[in-house]
């Protein structure tokens, strides 16, 4: 039976997202969850039970051009069905922005980053359930979405 619900998610999956998520504005991936300007890591552990980091990159990284650019980042999770459930928070910090600040507009320069989720449904405070969850990275309004498991 969990096979058979998997294989439907699995399908609703592939057939729903891409859509909604190109009427929403994302920009295409390549193979590595990456769009002119940022790259989105996976997200470690995965799967994962109650915590878990994701890794970005916005600008060119380290060897950045212009290093006082800033950028405005937003990075989102959401259930399968498209509905909002976390904002993960700034893991360290750099410069004059400081950790734990929520990934929600926050101007960022180009660099390595990373972001924290403690699992939590940011309405409830209760750790979500298992299953799939996604997560995208928005920086000037170009966007990456990548999956995640949950697993208890």
């Amino acid at each position: 039976m969990k096979h058979l619900w998997g294989a439907l998610l699995v399908l609703a999956l592939s057939a729903f997202m891409p859509s909604h998520l190109s009427a929403q504005g994302v920009t295409p991936q390549t193979g590595k969850g990456q769009a002119a300007g940022l790259e989105l890591g996976q997200n470690y552990p995965n799967p994962f039970n109650p915590e878990t980091r994701i890794p970005f990159t916005i600008g060119d990284g380290p060897s950045c051009s212009d290093p006082s650019r800033q950028y405005r980042v937003s990075l989102r999770i959401y259930n399968v069905l498209a509905q909002p459930v976390a904002v993960p928070v700034l893991q360290g910090g750099t410069g004059n922005v400081a950790g734990g600040e929520p990934l929600d507009r926050l101007l960022l320069t180009c660099n390595q980053y990373t972001a924290y989720w403690d699992g939590k449904d940011m309405k409830t405070q209760q750790e979500v359930a298992s299953g799939v969850y996604l997560y995208r990275l928005e920086v000037d309004g170009k966007a990456v979405v990548k999956k995640m498991l949950v697993s208890k």
